[in-house]
């Protein structure tokens, strides 16, 4: 079966075609470049992983139930819609649910391997084409796993969506070198990391933590090096040139806000637009999710330098203006350490299996 045939809706010409402006690159400077990039760069041919030997894929996910999560994280619940429902149309929303979320990951994760790609392209530097080159691989293996999840465990994706979509075609189609950092590093990336976070802290099936706690160790050091190459470059730029910056974040940060609801899911169950979108709007959950997913995006849009009267209002506006004293570094350091204590967790669980059988043998040997 082919994945055009998974989809719940036609999801048009199978290329998307962004025209692309700005110029290709090239660096004859070979020094040693900015030592804490170079690191980052290191860590990141260091951190390299292959999805099919760290993945446990023999765990079995069930399509009705793929998370595990609480139906109050679904916008019918509790609505006339939800109390007619069968427990096998509770399940099949679940699993709409589920693909709708991963196939928003699964796109955006292949508009950032393009967007890593444009960066080694159009970046000034040495050291950042360097490492946008590991990321680019990151993101080759994140749309890997992710496809593999909707297609083998699923059974079904959903388009992208379009405001998902209208913010991927801002940032390629611009033609400075520093606004695919912006909008994917900073806003796609960092919003992937809050929704990553909070499905990886709530789910109780073994398999999506495991995904999303791996992904996120990788997309830990994407935004650090967002932020390293902004920081510095940001610096440089006349008032005029930041203001614009912050005019494409807060248009990014709206779409993105309104990108979370799913109303394609509800709509396919038989909710008319309006009753869908009056019933995420007064979600409790969905505002909780809105707020968290803006966790990682504040800190860092404010520790790049792009924090004038207007784009502090925006965040005002959203209620997530707080969120810009939070600790991004603490943050990043607990994606790290939940994914290494994930492994140590799988590979003490496989040495304890192996003993017992080598014990088991031994015995059944001793006793012939």
């Amino acid at each position: 079966m082919s994945t055009r045939d998974l989809y719940v809706q036609d999801p048009g010409d199978p290329v998307w075609k962004v025209p692309a402006s700005g110029a290709a690159r090239f660096s004859w400077d070979y020094d040693d470049g900015r030592e804490r990039l170079l690191a980052l760069y290191q860590k990141g041919k260091d951190k390299q992983w292959d999805a099919n030997l760290r993945i446990d894929w023999g765990l079995e996910v069930d399509p009705q139930d793929p998370l595990g999560t609480p139906d109050e994280s679904m916008s019918l619940y509790g609505t006339k819609y939800w109390d007619k429902m069968t427990e096998k149309d509770r399940g099949d929303l679940r699993r709409h649910y589920t693909s709708w979320q991963f196939s928003q990951f699964l796109h955006g994760e292949q508009g950032a391997m393009v967007c890593a790609a444009r960066i080694v392209e159009s970046v000034p530097d040495l050291d950042a084409k360097f490492y946008s080159a590991t990321q680019t691989m990151d993101e080759a293996r994140h749309a890997e796993i992710y496809s593999r999840f909707l297609q083998e465990k699923i059974g079904m994706l959903y388009p992208v969506n379009d405001n998902l979509q209208a913010l991927l075609s801002d940032t390629l189609r611009d033609s400075r070198w520093d606004m695919p950092y912006l909008g994917m590093q900073v806003l796609i990336e960092g919003l992937a990391l809050a929704a990553f976070g909070m499905i990886r802290d709530t789910t109780t099936k073994p398999l999506p933590k495991q995904i999303l706690a791996y992904v996120m160790q990788d997309e830990a050091r994407h935004v650090a090096f967002g932020r390293m190459a902004l920081r510095d470059y940001y610096k440089q730029l006349t008032d005029a040139e930041l203001r614009e910056r912050e005019e494409f974040v807060i248009e990014g940060c709206y779409l993105m806000r309104d990108r979370l609801r799913g109303l394609e899911v509800l709509e396919n169950f038989g909710v008319p637009h309006d009753e869908a979108a009056e019933f995420t709007e007064n979600s409790e959950f969905l505002h909780l999710f809105r707020k968290l997913l803006f966790s990682r995006i504040v800190p860092c849009v404010k520790d790049i330098g792009l924090w004038g009267e207007r784009l502090q209002r925006a965040y005002v506006d959203m209620g997530v203006f707080e969120m810009g004293d939070s600790s991004l570094d603490l943050l990043m350091a607990q994606d790290e350490e939940l994914a290494e204590k994930l492994d140590a967790e799988r590979f003490a669980a496989e040495e304890e299996a192996r003993t017992a059988e080598v014990a088991a043998a031994i015995e059944q040997g001793a006793a012939g």
